[in-house]
């Protein structure tokens, strides 16, 4: 490659789980590859040229001047100084050694974010080291974003069929979803927006639960416009329509379902009426989306993040459940699955019931709240008190990798009083984040596209729920195609959790699973690391996919990522299978009586606290990352305040004006932004902005933090420790400081 020449090569986005296939323009730069622009790739096949801005945003995440080019080390005047990678493993280790051996184990913990969904080695081998030290104290960011999803399978069992495939679905349902901004759960990632459009001109009727006229909401069929945090009661209300003009698959209950009597039961109160008034939609709309979704040959249900957000988000996932189960909304026996695998091992998908099993009260106790580990793994909401908590069992060291404490976790004071109190701080990062301005060390990590790439994590996804994951047997494997800049010193994580353990005499055994808790689709792919022959990512990656049912070699045919064939079939079910699908568990049972019990009048009105605050994705940014890329944020550093425009007049603000949302026990600042595809009464702001606590007033520059909005230890579920992060009462008021 000569200084002139560029080269277009294909590759893989890791930034979310999309995992869209790209293009990436290569230059030399000196004598190393260097990306300089990413388009979407027209000769893959299931993404056919798609990418988001993100994505195309890919060369200046990786080659911006914020970018960190070495490890830093926290200074006793709290400012960072460069630190040799070998150093900070020599230096790192012996301190966890120390903590470990003064305090126990269980004195060390470890936090995963969502941006490490694309890097399974990083996870993968950093468990490994956390089970060689002794501790279970291994957090994620699914706890406060979507636990609902594994707890109320494991409440309610898990169809072994699968569900149905989007694209020859007459009827589908999103709560709380947006997924042609999200990629997410629901409408197929892979430009969702085309193939929701396609969908739709072959008849198929979409219902959308959303308090906003999202970009999905705004293509329905019907729109549930309700009131926040209100989900379960109409997905309460839809199950009583069903079952009252007996629109429920019959047989598909007799054979596969228990508890059917009591569900009819318990929901016989929540009457359209009723549901009308309390979520502040039509009765009439109410029934006629109950009566279009049974009414479908092939139809399903999904949520999203937004319905999770607010209370009771294990009823509103269990109830969606019950929904799907009660009009047999799954794929059966004969038909084509729509997940075969590709880079996942095979498996024969059978039209049966997996019986529910233990959501929780097992494994590491901890020691608030009353929490235990659970389906979804433990309550990361609960970490900041771990770390506060003084007696035996104290966090005093916490690792994070691909995460930004400080910007995502509710409760950021507290957040911060936690991470400030630690003896410990390890982030790796790309950047600065607001976290690794906290650290003692920042350990700077390679990007992505100067890894090795494989579409595997994008379609292990489906382990997280229905309706992601890729509908078909697609597959993608990517070399590097980039190196690290000149005169950087930087890790791959995995590796530097190796080095560690070599440097301490500990044997890591990396571990890859295929499912969740008690659910295993296939069995673990298990490989020790060797102490004397070091194993590179692309090993890693070979092991993984040991037993994937395309092999790893024959995906790397296709570089623009290939549809392999496949016909497989969901099969009969066994004859002596007597699982059942459960509509019925005692504890969602008592929650949603519970919520009956509710005054639900007093509860929407809260004349000093009159706005509901509501979460909301932004196009351009993976929850905190992107934030520092001037593509990407255009001329506003901030994340606006979202209102209706006829509530901006009531409050006397405008656009561009500055205000405080405040809650009974803190305030944040933010800018006013008209958005008229909200319900009145509502407000929307992005999550995963702003400083530290003392940064207030920098909000123009750093945006507003939304975790200062909640609290962890109010209105928290009981299982998970979720807090209300959505559906917050606040207050609004202009602010001229």
């Amino acid at each position: 490659m000569t200084a002139t020449t560029a080269t277009i090569v294909p590759t893989i986005c890791r930034l979310c789980i999309a995992n869209c296939g790209v293009l990436a323009t290569v230059e030399d730069d000196a004598g190393r590859r260097k990306v300089t622009k990413v388009t979407g790739d027209p000769e893959n096949p299931l993404f056919k040229g798609y990418t988001c801005p993100k994505g195309r945003a890919l060369p200046e995440l990786h080659n911006h001047q914020g970018r960190l080019l070495t490890s830093l080390k926290k200074q006793p005047d709290g400012s960072h100084q460069a630190i040799k990678s070998e150093q900070a493993v020599v230096e790192i280790a012996e301190r966890i050694k120390t903590i470990v051996d003064q305090y126990g184990p269980r004195s060390v913990a470890f936090y995963v974010g969502t941006p490490n969904a694309g890097q399974p080695t990083a996870a993968g081998v950093g468990n490994a080291f956390m089970r060689a030290i002794g501790s279970r104290m291994f957090f994620t960011s699914n706890t406060i974003d979507q636990p609902g999803k594994q707890i109320s399978t494991a409440l309610h069992g898990k169809w072994l069929g699968g569900e149905p495939d989007f694209e020859q679905a007459d009827a589908w349902l999103l709560v709380g979803s947006n997924p042609i901004i999200s990629k997410s759960a629901g409408i197929p990632g892979q430009n969702p927006a085309q193939k929701l459009k396609e969908a739709q001109a072959r008849g198929m009727q979409l219902i959308v639960i959303d308090p906003r006229v999202s970009d999905s909401a705004r293509k329905a069929t019907f729109h549930l416009q309700c009131r926040p945090g209100e989900d379960h009661a109409i997905l309460a209300g839809m199950l009583n329509v069903i079952i009252q003009e007996q629109l429920f698959d019959a047989d598909f209950v007799a054979d596969n379902v228990t508890g059917f009597e009591q569900l009819a039961e318990h929901v016989a109160s929540f009457t359209p009426e009723y549901v009308a008034d309390r979520a502040g939609i039509p009765a009439q709309q109410l029934q006629q989306a109950a009566r279009v979704f049974a009414g479908a040959k092939i139809r399903h249900a999904n949520s999203g993040t937004g319905a999770s957000f607010s209370m009771y988000c294990n009823l509103k996932d269990y109830l969606l459940a019950c929904l799907n189960t009660v009009c047999g909304a799954y794929t059966r026996a004969g038909e084509r699955v729509t997940r075969p695998n590709a880079m996942l091992p095979a498996y024969t998908p059978k039209a049966q019931a997996l019986a529910p099993f233990k959501a929780w009260g097992y494994g590491e106790k901890l020691r608030v709240r009353g929490l235990t580990d659970t389906a979804a793994g433990l309550p990361t909401a609960a970490l900041a008190d771990e770390i506060l908590l003084t007696g035996e069992g104290q966090v005093k060291a916490l690792i994070c990798i691909g995460g930004n404490p400080m910007a995502a976790w509710p409760d950021q004071r507290k957040t911060q009083r936690a991470m400030e109190a630690l003896e410990l701080l390890v982030t790796f990062d790309v950047e600065m984040s607001t976290t690794a301005r906290l650290a003692d060390y920042v350990i700077a990590c390679k990007q992505t596209l100067e890894t090795p790439g494989m579409s595997q994590s994008g379609e292990a996804i489906k382990y997280f729920g229905t309706g992601i994951g890729f509908p078909n047997a697609y597959a993608q494997y990517s070399p590097r195609v980039a190196d690290v800049p000149h005169g950087s010193d930087l890790v791959e994580e995995w590796e530097f959790f190796y080095q560690m353990a070599n440097h301490l005499g500990l044997e890591l055994v990396f571990v890859a699973a295929f499912g969740f808790s008690k659910y295993q689709e296939a069995s673990f792919e298990i490989m020790p690391l060797s102490t004397e022959q070091k194993p590179t990512m692309e090993d890693l990656y070979a092991s993984i996919c040991a037993h994937s049912r395309i092999p790893l070699e024959e995906v790397k045919k296709y570089p623009h990522g290939h549809i392999f064939d496949s016909d497989v079939r969901v099969a009969e079910k066994d004859f002596d299978c007597e699982a059942k699908l459960d509509c019925a568990n005692a504890f969602m049972m008592s929650q949603l009586a519970e919520v009956f019990a509710q005054d639900y009048q007093a509860m929407h009105n809260t004349p000093d606290y009159p706005f509901r605050y509501i979460p909301r994705r932004h196009n351009n940014f993976m929850n905190s990352s992107g934030r520092s890329i001037s593509k990407l944020t255009g001329e506003n550093n901030w994340n606006p305040i979202w209102i209706h425009s006829d509530d901006m007049t009531a409050l006397n603000v405008g656009n561009g004006d500055s205000v405080r949302i405040s809650t009974p026990h803190d305030y944040i600042l933010a800018v006013v932004e008209a958005d008229d595809s909200l319900r009145r009464g509502v407000v929307a702001i992005a999550h995963a902005f702003g400083g530290l606590v003392e940064e207030d007033h920098l909000y123009k520059e750093l945006g507003s933090n939304t975790g200062r909005l909640a609290l962890t230890d109010e209105d928290f579920d009981p299982i998970s420790g979720m807090p209300r992060m959505g559906n917050i009462p606040v207050a609004i008021s202009p602010y001229h400081g």
